[in-house]
């Protein structure tokens, strides 16, 4: 190695395998490989000076001189820290760039001959002074802020570009920074500004500015071999423009924070002296509460609006009595306003598997809603942000709709608030009262708001096919703007007179009868029904919830009471009869009351059989229908929905000597009377077809009558089992007592569809039916039917009234031949007339 005065000369090389290093800053290097360690040695024992040249190819252990960049860095030594044998840092001034001309050595470590570079511009003098005065604009400012935000964060880590040879060491980055901080602390931000605004030299302003920009490995690189200096201006210009913007935004935006700390901070230092000098007037009793909700209101997190509010209230306060009654309203109010959770939300955890875990867990059966129930979440954990469908959750009592609110507000993780809208008449239940009225309180779903804490929690509105209406108002058409997802973010309350925000609360409605509900209301909610369970569903839901609960809540423990399957299987058949379970729960609880008798008296443990049914709970309370009764002529099963649940009815029908009128008693609605006169039209015009005799079917009346006559029965579903009871009534034909039929029938015969299948079969299946007819275009409902039901029952689809007649009747009999016509002897003729003399 040869010595040299100038710049130009040969020097030790460096070789970097990551790192980009580029003159004008000062910096620590960690050395790790043999050939490098060898070169830091020879050239402090020289000038402390050598070459620092990037490789092209990072993965190259040992560089040639084709795998090192034709242009690196000179750099001076300034100190070098041992911390590992073989490892060091050394920290380093970079000086200027040079030419790597040619290797002259690669043993023991590599030596370079090198030549300063000389850059050039092929821009003209004026373009690139314009544009080196318009970097040095922007690289003044971000100096100037990130010298500034170094010294209040007392953070060294922007004062130099680190840089590693090989893998990173922590005692080599702490040595670096204990070389760094003399000359930290001695740079302050305005000499560094105008250090950058005294540059004209437009390579060193790119030099200098590169240690506050982000730039890759392969834009450094660029930076390092370019000489054109207007390229390598226009190459920083886009990324020191886009940090001076946002370093002026973000001082912009402290401004402005620091603006409105400085009035919050002067307020409170205004009230503790307005406090300080009404102690002295001894005053301070008067507006303690004032104070109180001040510093309540300072601290809350409600809109600015509301704040407003709750200002003009609180002054208000404080320029009159606190004996004032229009005192106590004003501090009514702000209370209410502070105790809603403004800005105060859980966050949603949505596990689809975890809620389907939890759906079976806690219910039963019901999988058509579990289904619904979990895409819904699924849609929910997808687009949080989107307003999702209001579920109304319909279907007989005692199937399970409120506790499944409950369920997906456990596995959505939120507040659960349930609100029971039974028997509401005012509009003030659900809009709260003017706060003008004594006494006056926010709505139900404010109040809500307020028992829940948060502002999305599942509100269960329970009931709200029991809301109604009278002279106070319509409390269904205030939920209008509660259901609706495009109104109800703006909801006011009339007591709170303020928009509040409804849209992440989760609506989940429950009714059991949709014809009570205002079909604006209906069109916001999307139904999801829930039909009743099957005899297989509650002996499940007994096992598995209600006989567990029970024992516990009759201080039972488990080995000391055994209900047997055969048991709760006696207790569903003939003991209750009903869509839900809550009479199951009651006979339960009476089985258990009866053990823990039993029990208290010395019973060891009890184990309840079938036979041990009746000693408990006394005689059965059903009987399957069709066992109390044969076939009969006129009197027929049909199959009726509800609002608790589908149910079986009878039809009789008698005929008597008459003039042919129909006769209808039973409670029967204007549908259902409509149907019985189709019905005899039919038979009436059938009549030969079906065997029966015309002249007695015009020579009789006719008696229809449905039992059970103080429930009123109404719809059009028991048109073919009408049809079924006249023709048996009048053909003397009895019908099969295993036979339930449902379907609309008209003038030509045919089954029309009707609703509700799902519940009317479940009922037939209760009662013991055999074989239920439906109409054909009916068959898609009976997919929804329980697979064990459809197994025990033979569901039969029918076009016509005839495929029901057929079965339930029998083939029509054949009538006598009519006897011919008697001719008058011959010669016979008129008689004649004879006329008597007046």
């Amino acid at each position: 190695m040869t010595k040299h005065t100038e710049t130009a000369g040969q020097y030790p090389v460096l070789p970097l395998r990551t790192e980009v290093q580029l003159p004008g800053h000062v910096g620590p290097l960690e050395i790790g490989r043999e050939a490098s360690v060898r070169a830091i040695e020879a050239a402090t024992r020289d000038d402390n000076l050598i070459v620092i040249v990037p490789q092209k190819n990072p993965a190259v252990r040992e560089p040639s001189q084709r795998d090192l960049h034709e242009i690196g860095v000179r750099a001076e030594i300034v100190q070098v820290v041992k911390h590992s044998p073989g490892r060091f840092t050394a920290v380093m001034r970079f000086m200027d760039r040079v030419r790597v001309d040619a290797l002259v050595a690669t043993d023991p470590f590599l030596v370079a001959s090198v030549t300063p570079v000389q850059p050039h511009s092929t821009a003209t003098k004026e373009a690139l002074t314009a544009m080196t005065v318009k970097v040095r604009d922007y690289l003044a400012a971000v100096v100037g802020d990130a010298l500034t935000q170094a010294s209040t964060d007392k953070s060294d880590k922007k004062d130099s570009k680190k840089a590693s040879d090989d893998d990173d060491d922590d005692d080599g980055k702490e040595a670096a920074k204990e070389a760094l901080k003399a000359k930290a602390k001695d740079l302050k931000p305005e000499v560094a500004k105008q250090a950058i605004l005294a540059m004209t030299d437009p390579d060193k302003l790119v030099d200098a500015a590169v240690p506050y920009l982000e730039l890759e490995r392969d834009d450094l690189t660029t930076l390092l071999i370019e000489t054109d200096s207007m390229v390598r201006l226009q190459k920083i210009l886009p990324s020191l423009e886009r940090r001076a913007t946002v370093l002026r935004l973000k001082a912009d935006i402290g401004a402005e924070l620091e603006g409105e700390s400085s009035r919050n901070h002067r307020e409170r230092v205004l009230r503790d002296r307005m406090r300080q000098i009404q102690e002295e007037l001894g005053e301070q009793d008067d507006n303690a509460d004032v104070d109180e909700l001040r510093k309540k209101l300072d601290d809350s997190k409600m809109p600015d609006e509301a704040r407003a509010a709750a200002k003009k209230q609180l002054s208000r306060m404080g320029q009159m009595s606190s004996s004032s009654p229009e005192y106590n309203i004003a501090r009514t109010y702000v209370e209410n306003l502070l105790e809603l959770p403004w800005g105060v939300t859980t966050e949603d955890q949505i596990d689809v598997s975890a809620a389907r875990a939890i759906l079976e867990a806690e219910h039963s059966g019901l999988d058509k809603v579990k289904k619904r129930i979990l895409e819904f979440l699924a849609v929910r954990k997808l687009a949080p942000d989107k307003h999702g469908p209001i579920l109304l959750l319909a279907g007989p009592p005692g199937v399970g709709k409120t506790s499944l609110g409950r369920s997906i507000a456990s596995s959505l993780g939120r507040k659960y608030v349930r609100i029971s809208l039974g028997g509401v008449r005012d509009e003030a239940e659900v809009r709260g009262h003017r706060r003008t009225y004594i006494g006056a309180l926010p709505g139900r779903i404010i109040a809500g708001l307020k028992k829940a804490g948060s502002m999305n929690p599942v509100f269960v509105l329970d009931e709200i096919d029991k809301l109604a209406s009278d002279m106070r108002g319509d409390p269904s058409a205030a939920m209008l703007e509660v259901l609706d997802p495009e109104q109800n973010k703006d909801f006011v309350d009339h007591y709170i007179e303020l928009p509040v925000d409804l849209s992440k609360v989760m609506f989940i409605c429950t009714a059991n009868n949709l014809d009570t509900i205002s079909q604006p209301l209906l069109d916001r909610m999307e139904m999801v029904e829930l039909s009743g369970y099957t005899a297989l569903e509650k002996l499940a839901i007994a096992k598995n919830h209600l006989v567990p609960k029970q024992t516990a809540e009759h201080g039972l423990e488990k080995d000391k009471l055994v209900i047997e399957d055969s048991a709760i299987k006696e207790v569903i058949q003939s003991y209750t009869r009903e869509a839900g379970v809550r009479n199951l729960e009651r006979e339960l609880a009476a089985l258990c009351r009866n053990a823990a008798v039993r029990i208290a008296e010395g019973a060891e443990a009890i184990r309840m059989e079938k036979g041990d049914v009746a000693a408990a709970l006394g005689p059965v309370k059903f009987v399957a229908d069709d066992a109390e009764r044969t076939p009969e002529v006129g009197v027929i099963t049909g199959l009726a929905w509800t609002p608790v649940g589908g149910d079986i009815m009878f039809i009789e029908t008698r005929t008597y000597p008459g003039k042919g009128d129909l006769r209808l008693t039973g409670q029967m609605g204007d549908v259902m009377k409509e149907s019985a006169q189709a019905a005899v039209s039919w038979m009436r015009s059938n009549a030969a077809r079906l065997g029966i005799d015309h002249d007695k079917v015009l020579n009789s009346d006719i008696h229809i009558h449905l039992p059970q006559g103080a429930i009123k029965k109404d719809g059009p579903s028991a048109g073919v089992a009408l049809t079924c009871a006249v023709v048996s009534a009048f053909s003397k034909r009895p019908i099969r007592n295993d036979v339930a039929i449902t379907g609309e029938v008209d003038l030509r015969g045919n089954a029309l569809p009707v609703g509700g299948i799902k519940e009317k079969v479940l009922a037939a299946h209760r009662a013991g039916i055999k074989i239920v007819f439906m109409p054909e275009r009916n068959r898609k409902d009976a997919e929804e039917i329980p697979a064990e039901v459809r197994a025990d029952l033979d569901i039969r689809f029918m076009k016509k009234v005839d495929d029901a007649l057929a079965v339930a009747l029998g083939p029509a009999p054949k009538l006598p031949d009519p006897e011919p016509a008697i001719p008058p002897p011959s010669g016979a003729g008129p008689k004649p007339t004879v006329t008597l003399p007046s």
